[in-house]
């Protein structure tokens, strides 16, 4: 089992997507840049069939959020304005070994490191094998209920997770979608609420 704040990172995989232009035009906000970082580290639970007490991975998640968040944050090159996380776990473990790894104890360390953030970060796992691709689902920062930037970054690990492995990602967005223009709150109103 894991020591409490001890966990066996095996790499770090990133990636950054800048997009200029959607549909054929663009806007005022400039190129959308978002930016994903996944920790490739052993599940200290793989094997070990069901386990009832997974809190030393939940409390050795600070440690990962806080690294995976700075890594986007200087990636990115601009102030974050959206963020999502997500994680992947090898056939040996269970879904319940990703998420613990994703609890607002990582969540807290992640937006620490990113420069802060009031809205609760979106999130989606699941199990797989090397080579998966997840969805990484984002939203704005500080108010989840603006639209423009409900937004998706696709994550393939080519060789992870392993069957003993977790992938955990945190991804950060500079704005919201080029183009955008279904209504709803927009970012100076969620602002002006603060």
């Amino acid at each position: 089992m894991v020591a409490a704040h001890e966990v066996a990172i095996r790499k770090i995989f990133s990636q950054v997507e800048e997009v200029r232009s959607s549909a054929g035009r663009t806007d005022e906000g400039g190129p959308l840049r978002r930016v994903a970082v996944c920790a490739v580290l052993k599940n200290p639970y793989a094997g070990a069939g069901y386990v009832e007490d997974l809190s030393a991975l939940i409390e050795a998640s600070a440690q990962i959020g806080t690294l995976v968040g700075a890594e986007a944050a200087r990636l990115l090159d601009a102030p974050v304005e959206s963020y999502g996380k997500a994680g992947l776990v090898g056939t040996d473990g269970e879904q319940e070994h990703i998420n613990a790894a994703l609890t607002s104890i990582f969540g807290n360390a992640f937006r620490d490191a990113i420069g802060g953030g009031d809205a609760w970060i979106t999130s989606v796992t699941k199990p797989a094998v090397a080579g998966a691709t997840i969805d990484v689902p984002l939203a704005y920062k500080d108010e989840v209920w603006v639209r423009s930037h409900y937004d998706a970054l696709e994550v393939r690990i080519p060789d992870a997770p392993h069957p003993d492995e977790l992938v955990v990602i945190a991804a950060v967005a500079n704005r919201g979608r080029i183009n955008a223009r279904v209504g709803g709150m927009t970012v100076a109103e969620a602002r002006s609420r603060a």
